[in-house]
C-alpha cells in the first residue's frame, strides 16, 4: 500500500500541499447603539416628513426637486424640551401606577408645541443631526404653523 491512500491520511488533511492552513479572520460588527436626544431650551426634534416622489399630473420627480422648489418643509414633532423631573420622581426611581403600569416622571413639555404635531418650518432652518438627516433640531420661534390634517368626510 502507498503512503497516500485514503484509509492511511489524516482526516483534517485536505490531500494538498498548499502549506499551513489559514484561519478565516472573524468580524466582529461594533456594538449597536440607540440615541436619545433631549432639546434644551424652547427647542424641539422634528423629523422630516417627504412628499410623494409623483407630482400632481403624475411625473416623476427626483429626489430633493419638489423640496427646491418650496420654501418651506413639513415635518413631524417627536421630542420636546423638558422641565427637569421632580426630585422625588427621578428616571431612575420608577413607581407603579394603580393599573400596575411602571411610569417614570419624564418632565412637562416646555416647548408649548405638543408632541406629535405636524410643522412647518423654513428649509434651511434647524441644525441637522449628524447620524440621521431627516432628524433636526429646530427653534420653536422658527416654526411656522402646526399643520392638522383632516379628512374629506370630516370638512362636509
Amino acid at each position: 500500500m502507498s503512503a497516500n491512500t485514503p484509509h492511511d491520511s489524516d482526516p483534517d488533511d485536505n490531500g494538498s500541499d498548499d502549506g499551513p492552513v489559514r484561519e478565516t479572520p472573524v468580524i466582529v460588527s461594533p456594538p449597536r447603539v440607540s440615541r436619545h436626544i433631549q432639546p434644551l431650551g424652547p427647542r424641539v426634534l422634528i423629523r422630516l416628513i417627504r412628499g410623494p416622489d409623483r407630482s400632481e399630473s403624475g411625473l416623476f420627480l427626483p429626489a430633493g426637486a419638489k423640496e427646491d422648489h418650496s420654501e418651506a418643509l413639513l415635518a413631524e414633532v417627536i421630542e420636546v424640551a423638558r422641565s427637569m423631573p421632580k426630585d422625588s420622581a427621578r428616571l431612575d426611581d420608577l413607581h407603579d401606577d394603580d393599573d400596575g403600569e411602571t411610569s417614570a416622571d419624564l418632565g412637562v413639555n416646555v416647548s408649548g408645541i405638543p408632541l406629535g404635531a405636524q410643522v412647518l418650518f423654513a428649509k434651511e432652518e434647524g441644525t441637522t443631526v449628524p447620524w440621521d438627516e431627516s432628524l433636526r433640531l429646530l427653534e420653536v420661534r422658527r416654526i411656522l404653523a402646526i399643520v392638522e390634517t383632516i379628512s374629506e368626510d370630516k370638512l362636509q
